[in-house]
C-alpha cells in the first residue's frame, strides 16, 4: 500500500501518517526526516543538501528524488509507505513516478486533506510548546490546567515564530500556489482520493481507513 499524503500546512497528516503506521506496520516517509539524516551522516546527498541550505537556497529535486530512492529500496518498504512532504510541485510528483516505474512501484492513493484556511490559522497560531520539555498545547484544544505553564513538567509555554498569522498566512498561500495543483495532477491519474480534514482526528481515520480497505 504506498500513499501520498497532500494538504496544507495543520491539516493534521502528521497525525494520520502515525495512526496508519501503527495500523499497517509501513513507514512514514518525510523529506525533512531523511535531510536531517543525511546531513548528520555527512552522506554524499547530505554534503549536497548541505551546500544548498548553507547559501538560503532549495535544495534540488534530484538531491530529494535520491534520498526518496534511497529510503524506498530499504526493507521496511517492501509492504508500502506513506510519503509526507513529498511531491511539493507537479514536476516532482512526474519526477517520482518515474522513478517509482523505475523500481517496479506505484501509488495507490494519493489522499488529500481538505481544510478551510481560516480553520488552519486557528489551528495554527493557538498552538503552544514547552520550552522545558517539547510537550503540544493548544489554546483552544488542548489547553494547558494552568495558562502559559506546562502540565507535565511546568515549564513556560511558548508561540513559535512561524505560527503567528502572518507567516501562517504565508505559508498557506505558497502551498495553494505550488502543491494545490497536485491534487488535479493525481485527480487525472485516478488515485485521488478527498477527505474532509475539519472533523475529529476519529472521525478522520475512519474516513482514510475506509478508503484504503475499499469501503467507501
Amino acid at each position: 500500500m504506498n500513499i501520498v499524503f497532500l494538504g496544507p500546512p495543520g491539516a493534521g497528516k502528521g497525525t494520520q501518517a502515525k495512526i496508519l503506521i501503527e495500523r499497517y506496520g509501513i513507514p512514514q516517509i518525510s523529506t525533512g526526516d531523511m535531510l536531517r539524516e543525511h546531513r548528520a551522516k555527512g552522506t554524499e546527498l547530505g554534503k549536497k543538501a548541505q551546500e544548498y541550505m548553507d547559501k538560503g537556497q532549495l535544495v534540488p529535486d534530484e538531491i530529494i528524488l535520491g534520498m526518496v530512492k534511497e529510503r524506498l529500496s530499504q526493507p521496511d518498504c517492501q509492504k508500502g509507505f506513506i510519503l509526507d512532504g513529498f511531491p511539493r510541485t507537479v514536476a516532482q510528483a512526474e519526477a517520482l513516478d518515474k522513478l517509482l516505474s523505475e523500481m517496479g512501484k506505484k501509488l495507490d492513493f494519493a489522499l488529500a486533506l481538505i481544510v478551510p484556511d481560516d480553520l488552519l490559522v486557528e489551528r495554527l497560531t493557538g498552538r503552544r510548546t514547552c520550552k522545558n520539555c517539547g510537550m503540544m498545547y493548544h489554546i483552544k484544544y488542548k489547553p494547558p490546567k494552568v495558562e502559559g505553564k506546562c502540565d507535565v513538567c511546568g515549564g513556560e509555554l511558548y508561540q513559535r515564530p512561524d505560527d503567528n498569522e502572518e507567516t501562517v498566512r504565508n505559508r498557506l498561500k505558497v502551498y495553494h500556489e505550488q502543491t494545490a495543483p497536485l491534487i488535479e495532477y493525481y485527480k487525472n491519474k485516478g488515485i485521488l482520493r478527498e477527505i474532509d480534514g475539519s472533523k475529529s482526528i476519529e472521525e478522520i481515520t475512519q474516513q482514510i481507513i475506509a478508503i484504503l480497505e475499499g469501503k467507501a
